[in-house]
């Protein structure tokens, strides 16, 4: 095995390759590097070059390295491609990192947070699909259970796409990280004992069950003082498109209430 001295050189851009090939298997690396070699002696090379790797290994250079640039690279291309509502290329990322060694479990929890960060409530049964492939991988495993995790990244590409979730939560850490600690006013605190009954804890609560269409207009649920921060705002895509028409609704009512001084 002396034909492998240049492959395995310390940093040498054999070595690297002959690294990446194994994608963390000890076994797979001394099974390529006696391949390598063997190679080398029938084509009576003295040194392992990249040719020759390319050429006795073939697919297995196509594998990524787990934690390298290539598994980043691939996992970016998949979550645009579905953020893009382009399934045949969602599909193709997908098959080609579970084909490049990637843990089909990662790739379950990158499609949750797809679902979350991408489409939210335009549709919400995107979050619901993408955890029911995720528990179906959990039963069946590899490979049967990566068809179900394949059909959610087809549904979460096809589907509509909203990122208002993920905007209004970031816009609430954002917030609520440089404020100050507002007291949680008193019609909306807990008043489990006589006395705090007595100090007026939850004494002007109105409670929306009873109220017209199930909603206190001009009801406040903000601490005092906080202006309304308009965090969520709603797409017209999908669910969502109703989801605005109701919230419009909700706040006409709000007005109208302001209008007649009633809270």
């Amino acid at each position: 095995m002396v034909a492998c001295g240049a492959a395995t050189a310390a940093g040498s851009p054999q070595k690297a390759t002959l690294i990446a090939s194994a994608d963390g298997d000890g076994r797979k690396l001394l099974n390529n590097l006696e391949i390598a070699a063997r190679a080398a002696q029938a084509k009576e090379q003295k040194e392992v070059d990249a040719a020759l790797l390319a050429e006795c290994l073939g697919d297995a250079l196509r594998r990524f390295d787990k934690g390298g640039d290539a598994f980043y690279d691939q996992i970016s291309a998949l979550h645009k491609s579905v953020r893009g509502s382009n399934p045949d290329a969602a599909l193709y990322w997908f098959v080609r990192m579970l084909d490049g060694g990637a843990d089909p479990r990662y790739l379950a929890r990158r499609i949750i947070r797809m679902a979350s960060e991408d489409i939210g409530l335009a549709d919400p049964r995107a979050l619901r699909l993408a955890l029911d492939a995720t528990e179906t991988y959990e039963r069946l495993g590899s490979p049967e259970g990566e068809l179900a995790l394949a059909e959610a990244v087809l549904y979460l590409a096809c589907a509509a796409k909203s990122n208002a979730v993920y905007n209004a939560y970031n816009a609430a850490r954002a917030f609520i990280g440089k404020d100050k600690s507002r007291p949680v006013p008193e019609h909306l605190r807990n008043a489990p004992t006589r006395l705090m009954k007595e100090l007026g804890y939850g004494k002007l609560y109105r409670y929306a069950h009873d109220e017209p269409d199930a909603y206190a207009a001009g009801e406040t649920y903000l601490p005092d003082g906080m202006a309304e921060p308009q965090w969520y705002q709603p797409t017209p895509r999908g669910l969502e498109g109703k989801i605005a028409e109701k919230l419009a609704y909700l706040k006409s009512l709000d007005a109208a209430a302001k209008k007649t001084g009633k809270k």
